[in-house]
């Protein structure tokens, strides 16, 4: 065997580093050869024509120089044909002997060049090369000059140079296509097809004038200017005739130009139309010193719709600090008709581009110029047939857009919560589904959180229904002007007098003098948002406060006492006195233990018979916990772990503590009430019973609390969303509603899971409608199983979701329902006149029945303005929660609170004792009513048979909207009256026949009155044998209908109010 160590050379002795850089000189007797590589073989050929052909910048000089000879050559003939006008004299001999010479020069350098190229460009078929038009046409305005330089005689040969025009159109395109190469980059097709046309539509007339003005010689021997005057005039086929060929030759010429003008300009008239229709399609490029210049922002969509365009636009566009901002969308799809219409509406085509492009290619990120925007829209395509695959689409496009501008912000819109962490990078990221389930499990627990969130996150002016005559519109459309904002206290006019003061002491005290609510503040040194912190917390100079107020602080005027009195206009005695049957809507200060009745604290005895006021106690200005010493509203003597009642000693099976199997990646766990012992699997089935108990119905658990039933196809990771607010750790553990997962909507499976006895039925079972072919039919299941519902159970409180705001009209719906079209035709109004929250008027959506998620799309595009609307928003919701933060929360007003009287004394009432900040009033109205009369919205049928019905309430102008199951407010005097103007509003709005047929409608009328009574009696009986079949007893139902104002004046009317607690 061979030892291998002896075929290597040793080193020598005292090798160093620099002999192997630098090679040792010493071993001379080395047979090792160095081995070059080319990319191209080494031959001469191979070398000019890389030099001439191959390599781009080379190339390019070259078609430069060769673009340049042949213009020089045009420009000789000019001259030379100008010396020989005979009008002009004859030139001398040595300017026509120079001119001779440049000609053959230029001629000489041609030649040599057209053969050298074609030498190199040989590759085995010389005849190829040898009849090509550009070659005979070098030949015959370069090979002439060859001969008369042999035999002088000939040098007054006429040589067609002015043909080197079509061989320069030639050139010019070679040299393009040299640039594009050299400088990587490909300009616009459209350029370079404008290019062509123009250079042929230039050798088209520059042939013709030459040609003509030779062959004329021999006629009326036409100058330069004329045969240019006339081929003009020609072309453009005006023809005067006052210049014309006179000859033979001439006008076949002519004859033959026209013809390939009508042949030759179509076909590139019809490539530049091809070119410019692709583009726009396409949508063209965003140019980069526009990019450079101006701001813009990108919107990355899979489909764009015109609802989506327009809820963007009408968003984006409302605050006034992006009105110079330009919106590119880079979409794949071929731009929709209606949207192409739209973007061609001056107010948009000015400030909207549209690019058909996909962002996972960087060409198509380029002609968006992403690198250079202020933001990156990317939203999901919620219509899609499969959410998941449209998540993993958009997914992939936040990944391309992220690599391609690493410091472009980015926010994203996410349908599957269990898809949230591949885009955590996102700046804002807002998960469709979390928000859904969120808000569908507040509204069980605090109604019309819907609505609440959805007005405060929209950009209103707070116009809407100011020209309406019904009260409540107008109060109702101003506030839901509100939105929030956020100004350092330091620089702020409403908060920096209270520095050094309590957070309950500042927002009492600048909602008194300024109107403004303030619900939260951040530390400098913190970026976690707090949600009424309470009354130990002290403000200090570098926070940021956050509040709610119609507009922004820097958009406001501040006027003196003796101007407001002046201008501000006083309330009615009336309009101050409140009712029952509100619900308010607060920031609940959890820190302070509430420990007496479940009602505000009542006035002495004394002060009920008396005309005055009674007092509320001030809210001080530093804490004391001393002070805190109502909190009525939520005292629950099951946290009292030493003295349990006997009526919660089933809350002592709950302990608190954190899910321990989260659903998903990425959520945020949240402090809950857990069971102490986990319920076996098989328990959790409440139609079937196991060996642990024989249930078969909702009625024999006995449970203290009503049901909350949801209705949805399959138990997905964002019921999480919908659960934990409902067990939060600051909900008390005596009003813990029992969750019934219902996935079946069958009337059995219904009456066993409790429906007739449960408190809220959540309707989600919309993803099999999904639908590409048409958007809209996507709500069509919901709306059908929802409206079966709402026939069945009357008095059943069902809330949905939707998916375009748009079918919101069609929840419990009610063909003869003359309020409910008035109030179509005041949303109607409200469109025309631009505004962006016509919906809101809806009784459905105004009484936190139904909502649409894509309402909260604007949460996203107002993030790019206020980055911390998301995180409000999700505290709100529950979705997060902060150590020290408050939550949502509501209280029912009942009759012995209402003492309060004013929205302003009930602001104070709750800051100077539990420490609560009231954000909004949800305002319901009592009545007494047969559960088969009852139902959603006032109808002027029924009001019609008013007569027949002595125990009905219609709401009062100021305050309800749907009808409930309460006894009335006696105290209530004008309420008859405003109900009177009510339907005669309705009835102008809705009146449609002549009045001669007044008495047939009301015939009809009341057929129609009588014929739903019959109805409704079938469908009750139907109800009550199905529940005895299955040996259920009857039940009578209930209902009630508000309206939610957000954030009223501090002397509206009390009726229902929403707070936030700190945990």
């Amino acid at each position: 065997m061979v030892d291998l160590e002896s075929e290597v050379p040793r080193l020598p002795p005292r090798y160093k580093f620099r002999d192997l850089l630098l090679g040792d000189q010493n071993l001379l007797n080395d047979d090792r050869v160095q081995v070059e590589f080319y990319a191209n073989e080494s031959t001469f050929k191979e070398t000019l024509k890389l030099f001439f052909i191959k390599n781009q910048r080379s190339s390019l000089r070259i078609q430069v120089f060769d673009f340049s000879l042949k213009v020089l050559s045009c420009i000789l003939y000019m001259c030379r044909v100008l010396t020989d006008d005979p009008s002009k004299g004859h030139a001398s001999m040595k300017t026509k002997s120079l001119l001779f010479l440049q000609q053959v020069s230029v001629a000489v350098i041609c030649l040599f060049e057209t053969v050298l190229l074609t030498y190199l460009s040989y590759k085995g078929n010389i005849w190829e090369q040898i009849i090509r038009l550009t070659f005979i046409l070098e030949m015959v305005n370069t090979v002439p000059f060859l001969l008369t330089v042999m035999w002088l005689p000939l040098r007054n040969l006429f040589i067609p140079v002015f043909l080197n025009c079509w061989l320069a159109k030639h050139a010019l395109e070679n040299m393009i296509n040299d640039l594009h190469r050299a400088i990587q980059r490909t300009q616009s097709a459209i350029f370079n097809q404008v290019l062509i046309l123009i250079s042929t539509l230039f050798c088209l007339i520059f042939t013709c004038i030459c040609g003509i003005q030779h062959l004329e010689r021999a006629g009326k021997n036409l100058t330069l200017f004329d045969s240019w005057y006339f081929c003009v005039v020609t072309f453009s086929t005006v023809g005067y005739g006052d210049v014309t060929p006179n000859v033979w030759p001439s006008k076949l010429l002519v004859i033959i130009m026209i013809s390939v003008a009508l042949v030759v300009l179509p076909i590139q008239f019809e490539q530049l139309a091809y070119l410019w229709m692709e583009r726009q399609k396409s949508g063209g490029n965003y140019s980069r010193h526009r990019a450079q210049t101006e701001k813009h922002v990108v919107l990355c969509v899979s489909s764009l719709k015109i609802d989506l365009l327009m809820d963007f636009l009408n968003e984006f566009y409302a605050h006034p600090g992006l009105q110079d901002y330009y919106v590119i969308i880079l979409c794949p799809t071929e731009m929709d008709p209606q949207v192409r219409r739209v973007l061609q509406i001056p107010l948009w085509s000015q400030r909207v581009i549209y690019l058909q492009g996909s962002a996972l290619k960087d060409q198509d990120l380029i002609r968006a110029k992403l690198d250079n925007a202020e933001a990156c829209f990317i939203l999901s395509s919620r219509c899609e047939v499969d959410r998941t695959a449209a998540d993993h689409q958009t997914i992939l496009r936040a990944w391309a857009v992220k690599d391609f501008a690493p410091k472009c912000p980015i926010y994203v819109q996410i349908l599957k919560p269990e898809n949230k962490f591949h885009v955590k990078f996102a700046d804002h990221v807002v998960c469709e589904e979390e928000f859904k389930y969120a808000m569908l499990a507040l509204n069980c627990i605090c109604p019309a959180t819907s609505t609440l969130i959805t007005l405060l996150v929209h950009t209103s002016q707070g116009l809407e229904g100011q020209q309406s005559p019904e009260h409540w519109h107008r109060t109702y459309g101003k506030c839901s002007g509100n939105e929030v904002y956020n100004i350092a206290m330091r620089d702020s006019v409403f908060f920096s007098e209270y520095m050094g003061k309590s957070f309950t002491y500042t927002s009492f005290k600048s909602h008194k003098k300024y109107g403004v609510c303030l619900i939260g503040v951040c530390r400098e040194d913190s970026k976690s948002i707090l949600l009424n912190p309470g009354p130990q917390f002290r403000m200090s100079p570098n926070d940021t406060c956050f509040y709610i107020n119609i507009t922004k602080e820097e958009y406001s005027t501040f006027k003196t006492q003796r101007e407001r009195m002046v201008s501000r206009p006083r309330l009615p005695v009336p309009s101050v006195i409140a009712s029952m049957g509100t619900v308010a809507i607060d920031l609940q200060d959890a820190g302070c233990k509430p420990h007496c009745g479940p009602t505000l604290c009542l006035p002495p005895e004394d002060f009920k018979g008396n005309s005055r006021r009674p007092s509320i106690s001030p809210v001080l200005e530093v804490p004391d916990t001393s002070s805190l010493h109502t909190g009525d509203l939520y005292s629950d003597q099951s946290e009292d772990e030493n003295l349990p009642s006997d009526e919660d000693v089933s809350t002592e099976d709950y302990v608190k503590g954190y899910s321990p199997n989260l659903p998903y990646i990425g959520s945020s766990p949240t402090l809950c009430h857990l069971l102490k012992e986990k319920v076996p699997y098989c328990c959790l089935r409440l139609e079937g019973g196991c060996q642990h108990n024989n249930f078969e119905d909702a009625k024999v658990y006995s449970f203290k609390n009503k049901l909350i039933i949801v209705s949805a196809e399959t138990a997905g990771n964002g019921l999480y969303n919908f659960i934990v607010p409902l067990r939060a750790s600051y909900r008390l553990k005596k009003e813990l509603n029992p969750i019934v997962l219902l996935l079946d909507n069958h009337l059995d499976d219904l009456l066993r899971c409790g429906v007739s006895f449960a408190a809220n039925m959540v309707v989600v079972d919309k993803e099999s409608t999904m639908s590409a072919e048409e958007d809209y039919m996507a709500d069509a299941k919901t709306i059908v199983n929802v409206q079966t519902l709402f026939r069945l159970f009357s008095s059943l409180s069902i809330i949905t979701e939707l998916t375009h705001p748009a079918n919101m009209r069609f929840m419990q719906f009610r063909a003869k329902d003359w309020y409910s079209l008035a109030l179509s035709k005041l949303e109607k109004k409200e469109r025309e006149k631009g505004s962006n929250l016509a919906f809101m008027f809806r009784l459905p959506f105004a009484a936190g029945r139904v909502f649409s998620i894509g309402m909260l799309d604007t949460l996203l595009y107002q993030s790019f303005v206020k980055d911390y609307i998301i995180s409000i928003t999700r505290l709100l919701l529950g979705l997060d929660t902060t150590p020290g933060s408050g939550f949502l929360c509501s209280m029912q007003i009942s009759e012995d609170d209402l003492w309060i009287q004013t929205y302003g004394r009930l602001y104070q009432k709750l800051c100077s004792t539990v420490g609560d900040i009231p954000i909004g009033i949800y305002r319901t109205e009592s009545q007494m009513a047969d559960s088969s009369e009852s139902q959603l919205s006032i109808c002027v049928e029924d009001f019609d048979d008013a007569k027949e019905q002595t125990d009905i309430e219609l709401p009062p102008v100021a305050g309800g909207l749907h009808r409930s199951s309460t006894s009335s407010d006696p105290s209530d005097g004008k309420a008859p009256l405003l109900r009177r103007k009510s339907m005669q509003w309705a009835r102008k709005l809705s009146w449609r026949g002549p009045r001669g047929n007044q008495r047939g409608a009301q015939r009809g009328a009341q057929q129609g009155l009588r014929a739903r009574r019959s109805e409704r009696q079938e469908l009750a009986e139907l109800v009550n044998n199905r529940m005895k079949s299955l040996g259920l007893s009857a039940t009578a139902y209930e209902q009630s209908s508000p309206l939610s104002i957000i954030h009223p004046s501090p002397l509206s009317i009390i009726h229902h109010w929403v707070s936030i607690s700190m945990t």
